[in-house]
């Protein structure tokens, strides 16, 4: 039965102390005073209720019961550093592989230049990104599938036990076809009321801040379509198929085939971009670096695309 007074310190202790033979190399080699070393063998022969060592002297010598202790408490404690090892690997803390979330939004610049700063630090780190909502990054993270995220943060707070760096702002600008008559600005949506609009599907910052704007504007848009990535919902209004609001940090992929407008004040909603992780995992070394590089990014926020 193992009691109070038999602890994994304790049997680190003996085994030292069987391997050095002596209770000062023994205080050596684990950075404790002698008394602190004595004192912990023999709580373990109460916590055993058996003898251990008989004294020699000032002399301490094992017995055969601590060498067969000491034996089992090798392979005890071997087994207990493997299966660390093994939970750090599975939780991700230090390694081989960083899994990062992101919108897909943020594979326009945010993505490659945190990546490309993240490689000079850890050369060795092989990143895989997976791309989606804000919800199923998330719940990606809560599962531990995932290691940190890069999307705009939640307006209404972290989930709790999560850590969150912003990196830069963004806001909604509408989105319409290049071919059209520039819009009045700044863009009145009350004035499309008639008009077809294509939009994110629900779970993505931008499809929030869609229905934020036009229950702003107190009434429901005519959606025509509904897409998964905001790479096809740019395809869709240069297509014509329908006006849409989208963040500026897109201007580069819009290639002269969509038009962005300032939204009137009251609509002007603003997103902030940044990196999401488990606070419990701040100190593995993977997320230090990625951490630096997003506080880096952030202090060059301006030079970030915003419309």
């Amino acid at each position: 039965m193992i009691n109070e007074e038999i602890t994994l310190r304790k049997l680190e202790i003996l085994l030292a102390f069987v391997e050095t033979g002596h209770l000062g190399r023994t205080a050596e080699r684990l950075q404790l005073s002698t008394v602190s070393v004595h004192r912990a063998l023999h709580s373990l022969e109460q916590g055993l209720c058996c003898a251990l060592f008989r004294h020699e002297g000032r002399n301490l010598k094992p017995l055969p019961s601590a060498l067969a202790l000491a034996e089992h408490a090798r392979s005890a404690l071997q087994q207990l550093n493997y299966g660390i090892q093994e939970a750090r690997n599975v939780g991700g803390f230090h390694a081989p592989q960083l899994k990062l979330g992101a919108m897909y939004s943020l594979t326009v610049e945010l993505i490659p230049r945190l990546i490309s700063g993240l490689k000079t630090r850890r050369p060795d780190l092989d990143i895989a990104l997976t791309l989606g909502s804000n919800t199923a990054l998330l719940a990606q993270l809560a599962e531990q599938s995932l290691d940190a995220l890069l999307m705009s943060l939640p307006e209404s707070g972290l989930p709790a036990g999560l850590l969150a760096v912003p990196i830069f702002q963004d806001q909604v600008y509408l989105a319409t076809p290049a071919s059209q008559p520039a819009p009045h600005e700044p863009a009145e949506l009350t004035d499309y009321r008639d008009a077809s609009f294509v939009t994110l599907g629900s779970g993505f910052a931008t499809a929030h801040n869609f229905e934020q704007a036009f229950a702003i504007a107190g009434f429901s848009p005519q959606v025509a379509m509904r897409v998964d990535d905001i790479f096809s919902l740019i395809n869709l209004v240069a297509a014509g198929i329908g006006l849409s609001l989208l963040p500026g940090r897109v201007h580069s992929l819009l290639a002269g085939r969509v038009r962005l407008t300032p939204l009137a004040p009251r609509y002007q909603l603003q997103q902030t971009i940044g990196l999401i992780l488990p606070a419990n995992r701040e100190r593995d070394p993977n997320l230090l670096a990625l951490l630096a590089e997003a506080r880096m990014l952030q202090t060059a926020g301006e030079s970030l695309p915003s419309g």
